[in-house]
Order: C-alpha cells, then sequence, then structure tokens
C-alpha cells in the first residue's frame, strides 16, 4: 500500500492525483498544479497566454505547450482509474471489523509519510490541507501529519484485537474504543508491544494534543533563530537557478517561498488560510529528526530498553519490534520532570521520573555546568590576556617609532656633519687651485714676454742695435729653456677626495637586520672541558649568540640522584647562583669532596634568557696521606707518606694513644676524616699476600685487628682467601689472585662502601652502614708492602654501577651481582685459623 500510495501521488501538492495530465517524458502530473507552474512563470507584463513551456517536477524535461496551453495535453484516463479504485480500497479497510485492524495499522502506515518524488522539502502535512471529499476516507485513515500518533495505533492494533475494539484515526489524535459501550478514553502511559486488557482500553496520546505540541515547538524554534539566518534562505519552489531569496517560510508544509511561488502556491483562499507563514528560515530547523536505520522516516517514539529514538517501522519490523516503547512527550515530561525541584512536583511524579537515565542525564548536567564555568574562566583569563596582547602592541609599536625616529634623527644629525666636512674640503681644494691658476698665469705671461722681445730683436736691421740686445735675449732664452721645471708651477690635477671615502655597506647591512631582539640561543656545557678538583670545578660553554648575550649566570647544585631535571630546577631553595658572568667559563670554589653536583648556565640579554641542558659534573675524592702518627712502630712510611712497608728492623717510635700498638695489628690510619660525600681511593698491592683495607671509627680500638669491632670494615686477604669482616664475623668471597688494585669507594651519604678489582672493573663486596661518625681510611700489612693512591675521580665503572643502583633502589652484592645486604646480614664466623 505505501509503495502504491507514493506512486499515485503528485510531486507538487504531494495528494493522490487529481484529473492528471500524461506529460511527453511519460510522467503524470495534477491539472491544478501545472495551471500554478504556469502561474508562477508569469508577471504582470506577462499573460499566462504567452507561456509556452515548463519543466516536469520530476524530471525537469521541457514541456512545450501548444497554443490551447494544457488543454492540450492528454488527459491520463488510466491513473485515474486506478486513484478511484485504490481510494475505495482505501475505504473499504477503514470500515473493516477488528479482526483486520492490524492489516489497517500497516495501511496507516504506509500513507504516515509520503515524500516528494522531487524535493523532499516541499512535504506538506496532510491534516493541514484537509482533501476534497471524494477523497477523504483514505486520508481520514492515513493522518500524514501524525506519524507518532499513527505509529502507536499501529502498535496497540493486536492489543485492540483482544479488547474488541477498533483502532482509528480522527486526523490529530488515536481513540481506543474498549467495550461495547464505544466510550472513548486516553492515556499517557507508556506504549508496549504486550497485549492491554480491556479494561483499561487503548494507550494512546492524543493526537491533537501531540501535533500541537510539535507544532508549537516548530514556531519557537522559528522565533529563537537569529537574523542572520533568516536572510540566507533562497527559496525551494523556485526552478531557476540560483532560486530567488525567499520572503516566507510555510511552518505547515516545511517549505521556503519567494513572493512569486508564495503566490501561486498559497492562495488567499482555504485550506491554505490556515497555514501559518513565518520569516523564512533554514529548513533543518523545520525538520523533524529522522531515523538512522530507516531513510525519510522521521523519529516518534522512544525505546526505553535501547535508550534510544525510533520510528514506527523500527517498533513494526526492526530490532525494536519487543522492545518496550514510548511516546516522545511522556518520557520529555519524565526527563523534564526531575529537574524541577522536589516542592513543585508531587512525590510519584519525583519517584517515576529517577530512571537510570534521569540520574545520568543529571550528573553529565552538573559536570557540563561545571565545564561551563570552567570554560568561561578560562575565557575571561583568554580576554584579559588578548587585552594585555593589544596593550603590549600598541607598547611595542610606539617603541617601534620612537626607536626608527631616533635613527632618522641621527643619520640626519650625521648628513649634515658630512656635508659640512665635504664642502670646507671643497674650499680648500678650490682655493689651492687658484692659487696653481694664478702662478701658471704668471709663468705664462713671462714666457709671452720674452717670446715678444726675442721676436723683436730677430728682425731688428740694424746691426748696432741688434747686437746690442741680441746677447741679452738670448741668454734669457736659454735660461729660460734651461730652467723650465722651475717655470712651470707645481700644479695638482687630481680632483678626488682621497681623505672621504663614503662606503655605508656596514651600516646598511646592520640597518637591514634590524628586528626584535630575541633571546640568545641556549649555551651548551662543554664537559670534556670541564676540570675539577676536589673542592672546585671549572665550568665551560660556548654559545652561538656571544655578541648579543649580556652576561651569564651560572646555577648549581649537589645532584640527589633525581632524574626530573624540570622539578629538581623548580625547587629554587636548593640552587646557588652566580651571576653576571662575562666570560664563558667560571670556577666555582668551596665544593665538598667527592660530590656529584647539577650545572645550569643561563645566557641573558635585554629580551629574555634561555638555559643550557643539565650538565653533571663531580669533585674529586678527597686527597690524603698516611698519618705517620698512628703508623705501627714496625710500619716503615715513605718520605711522602703514600707507602707503607713491613720492617722488623725500623726504628722504635713513640707510643701515643693514636698508634696501632699490638702485636700482629701493622696498620696505619690515613691523615683525614670523612663526614660526606663521595670518595674514591686505590690501594697498590704489589706482591702482598697478607693485608686489610677498610675505614673505621677513630674510637676503633688500635691494639686488634680492623673488622674485629663494631667500628670498623675492612676486605682483606689472607694467603689465598679473600674475606670481608666487620664485628668479629667474616665472609669469604671470590675474588683473582691477581689482584694486584684493589678499589675503594666510600658513599658516607649513601651509607655505603665498596670495594672493587680496579683493573678488571669488577665488583667485590658493599657494606651498608648508616655511619654515625666521621671514618677514617685504615690499612694493616702482614707482608711486602702497599702503595695509596688517592683524591682520584670516581672512575666511570664505579659511576655506571652506583646510579644504575640508584634507579633500582637496590645494593650491590658479591660478585658483582645486585643484591640488598643491610648493616645486619648475618656473616658466618671464619674458620681460617692460620689467618688469627
Amino acid at each position: 500500500m505505501e509503495t502504491l500510495e507514493s506512486e499515485l501521488t503528485c510531486p507538487i501538492c504531494l495528494e493522490l492525483f487529481e484529473d492528471p495530465l500524461l506529460l511527453p517524458c511519460a510522467h503524470s502530473l495534477c491539472f491544478n498544479c501545472a495551471h500554478r507552474i504556469l502561474v508562477s512563470h508569469c508577471s504582470t507584463a506577462k499573460p499566462l497566454e504567452s507561456i509556452s513551456a515548463f519543466q516536469c517536477p520530476t524530471c525537469r524535461f521541457v514541456i512545450t505547450l501548444n497554443h490551447r496551453g494544457l488543454e492540450g495535453l492528454k488527459r491520463n484516463v488510466t491513473l485515474q482509474n486506478i486513484i478511484d479504485r485504490f481510494q475505495k480500497a482505501a475505504s473499504s479497510l477503514g470500515n473493516s471489523s477488528s479482526s483486520s485492524s492490524v492489516g489497517v495499522g500497516v495501511g496507516v502506515v504506509s500513507a504516515s509519510s509520503p515524500n516528494s518524488p522531487n524535493n523532499e522539502s516541499r512535504r506538506c502535512h496532510q491534516q493541514q490541507q484537509p482533501p476534497p471529499p471524494s477523497r477523504l476516507s483514505p486520508h481520514s485513515v492515513s493522518a500524514r501529519g501524525s506519524p507518532a500518533a499513527l505509529s502507536l495505533a499501529v502498535i496497540n492494533a493486536n492489543s485492540a484485537h483482544h479488547a474488541n475494539g477498533i483502532v482509528a484515526s480522527n486526523g490529530n489524535g488515536i481513540c481506543g474504543t474498549g467495550g461495547s459501550g464505544g466510550s472513548s478514553k486516553t492515556s499517557s502511559s507508556s506504549v508496549t508491544a504486550s497485549p492491554v486488557p480491556s479494561s483499561a482500553g487503548t494507550l494512546a496520546m492524543s493526537m491533537e494534543h501531540q501535533q500541537q505540541h510539535q507544532q508549537h515547538q516548530q514556531q519557537q524554534q522559528v522565533a529563537t533563530l537569529p537574523p542572520h539566518l533568516r536572510a540566507l534562505v533562497g527559496c525551494q519552489f523556485c526552478e531557476q537557478d540560483p532560486p530567488r531569496e525567499a520572503i516566507k517560510t510555510c511552518v505547515t508544509c516545511e517549505v521556503s517561498y519567494c513572493d512569486r511561488c508564495l503566490r501561486a502556491t498559497h492562495p488567499n483562499k482555504k485550506p491554505f488560510t490556515t497555514h501559518r507563514l513565518v520569516e523564512p528560515v533554514p529548513d533543518t530547523h523545520l525538520r523533524g529528526l529522522t531515523c538512522l536505520e530507516h531513510e525519510n522516516e522521521k523519529v516518534n517514539m522512544y525505546c526505553a530498553v535501547d535508550d534510544q529514538l525510533i520510528c514506527s517501522l523500527c517498533k513494526l519490523v526492526g530490532r525494536h519490534r519487543d522492545h518496550q516503547v514510548t511516546s516522545l512527550s511522556e518520557r520529555f515530561d519524565k526527563l523534564k520532570a526531575f529537574q524541577v525541584s522536589p516542592g513543585r512536583v508531587s512525590e510519584a511524579v519525583m519517584e517515576a521520573s529517577k530512571t537510570s537515565a534521569a540520574q545520568t542525564l543529571e550528573n553529565n548536567l552538573t559536570n557540563l555546568v561545571k565545564r561551563n564555568s570552567e570554560l568561561e574562566n578560562q575565557m575571561a583569563k583568554l580576554i584579559q590576556i588578548c587585552q594585555q596582547v593589544e596593550v603590549n602592541t600598541a607598547m611595542h609599536e610606539a617603541k617601534l617609532v620612537e626607536e626608527c625616529d631616533e635613527l632618522v634623527e641621527i643619520i640626519r644629525q650625521r648628513k649634515q656633519v658630512i656635508a659640512v666636512k665635504i664642502k670646507e674640503s671643497k674650499v680648500m681644494k678650490l682655493r689651492k687651485l687658484a692659487q696653481q691658476i694664478a702662478n701658471c698665469r704668471q709663468c705664462l705671461e713671462r714666457s709671452s714676454a720674452l717670446i715678444t722681445q726675442a721676436e723683436n730683436s730677430l728682425k731688428e736691421n740694424d746691426h748696432a742695435r741688434f747686437l746690442q740686445t741680441a746677447r741679452n735675449v738670448a741668454e734669457r732664452v736659454a735660461m729660460a729653456t734651461a730652467s723650465s721645471q722651475v717655470l712651470i708651477p707645481d700644479v695638482n690635477l687630481n680632483e678626488a677626495f682621497d681623505n672621504f671615502a663614503l662606503d655605508f655597506s656596514r651600516e646598511k647591512k646592520i640597518l637591514e637586520g634590524l628586528d626584535y631582539l630575541t633571546a640568545p640561543n641556549p649555551p651548551c656545557i662543554r664537559d670534556e672541558l670541564c676540570t675539577a678538583s676536589h673542592d672546585t670545578i671549572t665550568v665551560h660553554w660556548t654559545s652561538e649568540d656571544e655578541f648579543s648575550v649580556t652576561s651569564y649566570e651560572l646555577q648549581y647544585t649537589i645532584y640527589t640522584g633525581q632524574t626530573n631535571f624540570i622539578s629538581l630546577y623548580n625547587s629554587v631553595d636548593s640552587w646557588m647562583i652566580v651571576p653576571n658572568i662575562k666570560q664563558n667559563h667560571y670556577t666555582v670554589h668551596g665544593l665538598q669532596s667527592g660530590t656529584r653536583y647539577i650545572f645550569f648556565v643561563k645566557a641573558i640579554n635585554q629580551a629574555g634568557s634561555r638555559n643550557s641542558e643539565p650538565a653533571r659534573l663531580k669533585t674529586n675524592s678527597q686527597p690524603f696521606k698516611l698519618d705517620p702518627k698512628t703508623a705501627h712502630k714496625k710500619l716503615r712510611l715513605s718520605n711522602d707518606c703514600l707507602t707503607m712497608e713491613k720492617d722488623e728492623s725500623s726504628l722504635k717510635k713513640s707510643h701515643t694513644p693514636e698508634r696501632f700498638s699490638s702485636t700482629g695489628s701493622y696498620g696505619s690510619a690515613g691523615n683525614v676524616f670523612i663526614d660526606s660525600g663521595c670518595h674514591y681511593w686505590e690501594v697498590l698491592l704489589g706482591a702482598s699476600t697478607w693485608y686489610a683495607v677498610g675505614v673505621a671509627y677513630k674510637s676503633a680500638p688500635k691494639n686488634e685487628w680492623s673488622g674485629k669491632n663494631s667500628s670498623s670494615w675492612v676486605f682483606s686477604r689472607c694467603n689465598n682467601n679473600f674475606l670481608v669482616r666487620h664485628n668479629g664475623k667474616e665472609q669469604l668471597l671470590e675474588a683473582s689472585l691477581q689482584l694486584r688494585r684493589l678499589g675503594v669507594l666510600l658513599d658516607y651519604d649513601a651509607n655505603a662502601l665498596s670495594f672493587w678489582d680496579a683493573m678488571n672493573a669488577q665488583h667485590l663486596h658493599t657494606f651498608h652502614v648508616s655511619f654515625l661518625l666521621p671514618v677514617a681510611p685504615t690499612f694493616m700489612i702482614w707482608n711486602k708492602s702497599l702503595m695509596l693512591l688517592s683524591g682520584l675521580p670516581v672512575p666511570d665503572f664505579v659511576d655506571d654501577c652506583s646510579e644504575q643502583q640508584l634507579l633500582d633502589g637496590i645494593g650491590v652484592g658479591g660478585g658483582g651481582t645486585l643484591m640488598c645486604r643491610s648493616q645486619e646480614s648475618p656473616y658466618v664466623l671464619s674458620t681460617m685459623k692460620g689467618c688469627h
């Protein structure tokens, strides 16, 4: 039925064809609609009879008319007969019994929303354009203007069948007649696909109320549109391209018309007088939402199961067939009621509205309000920044004009100064040239007079007179010829200004490079050029913008193992700052020995500053020597106090409390006590096979082996056995018999004492000790000699292992493996009797 009706619908009036014309392109058109098309093309100066052609509204084929006009076109008699039969069939379906109510429902839906084959935007609602009496019965069932109500009628068709009721449409609503009495009852409760008891009747909304509600919403949307949207709407009925500007929009037809098309399609007579005309608005503001699954079908229901807007076809034949649905207005009232204060809504309504969707909506609205508040604050800040940008721009523009004016003034002044110098040089040169011209003129006059006198003498015929003057003239001519250089003045013919060279190429390049002064590029700390001692570090850096840098600033702090340099840099309190450095290097004094530091260099000029990448530099270990005051009397120390040797024949030394004194305790301590930092020293073992190296408190007993008490920690070798000893407990270790260079790393701040095979970069053991007092290096030997190397930088292999230990948060165990050992780790009692 739906397909059939769409084929019988006129593309202009969207009604069943009435007196259809058969066009040459094989399409059909109502006679009255064709006449209205011709009327829309004529003007006051052009009569209707002069229109000889028009376009088919379906295929745009040009229809040529003869002198008879529309009467010259053939009538589509076959189509008119089909329409008559269709009207009769639809009328019989509308009057059928309740047993065929489902079929009627299907017919209702099929006629609910016909679409124009030409332009969907030109569709008009049937309830606002009542058909003539001959076509009333099928469209009284179709009720095109109320798809929501019709769909609800179809959904409840099965339920009404069980209640022996008939579902019919009055054009604006659905009435359910329950029982034989035929009394009509309406309800706004949810509509479901399940059967409804006969006592409750058919559950449906009033179509008239829903239609008025939808039209009222459309009018509100039109009234709230901004003026600029209303002015940009074109006529949707014009055939010209581009269409003329629309002057009105028909809310009933959902079409915008220009002045000419409005007069042709909406004459001042019924039913068009009931159409509501408003200011022109875009088509999207009038159309309802369309179904996502069924094209050109408007949504008119709400699926409570899927929480989704659906159309009637979704409920009839789609996946929402068995779902509980409700009308849009009822769902709207429920969600809206939840937002009203409890004092204004009854308790029953409040309870019914507190659904999961409403709660979700309330939470989302709360978040949205909060978000809007944040956006408003952000927008206020952005506006403030924009205002500040305007102020800064005006300030910089004024500064630019001022600076350029100063440059122009300087150029003007220099131009005047240089022009004066050029004029002075000109006067001086012209004065000299004038003097030379005068000299040349005098010489020329004397030469000319001499030539004249000589010529006169040669012309003399009197012998006596000629002889009297000839000799004098000859002498003067000979003298003048011989001294020609003297007679000719020294004339400078160079007109150039040798002392002036107007070359402004350098200044031009500078002027061409005029621009904003930007912050200098970040400097780069050159690690390979940096040097360190036990208490100083000299930092070297380079900069690409040395000429634009006003000064440098050096910042440094102790490195605590923190890998996040940004957070470390933000902790301003821990940084030491050296400002106003003019060179590319600086030496920092008074640093802790054996300590890692983080350095930043900041390049500064008037435009700002930029920091270099952080550099980690470390001071060397604290240098120390063997203390002769603590050396055992049978130990001999070298003159530089860096070597100790077992010597039974050494001179007896006076006894002091600091000296190792017990028999067999051949030891000596360093001359320094360490209470902070990270320190590294090495011991050259030579051929010694019995020794002990470690650290001890000052209070450690001097009359027993180091490591036999709780105040000392040592690494020891006894012939072919290696061990560590503390508090009388010993632990065997695996080490190479070729161990010749023992490295000792004391990280006082990290509470760690480590021993290394320095030649093979192999870790031997680590004591984890919570040091309470300063400690001194201690050395014991029973054969051969030892040599001390102190003040050394921490080797890279030790540094890498220490950093890995900090990152992993674990200690270093024996044999080079990473494992955690606390101070209370159990040490097995030694069974090596030969070493005692």
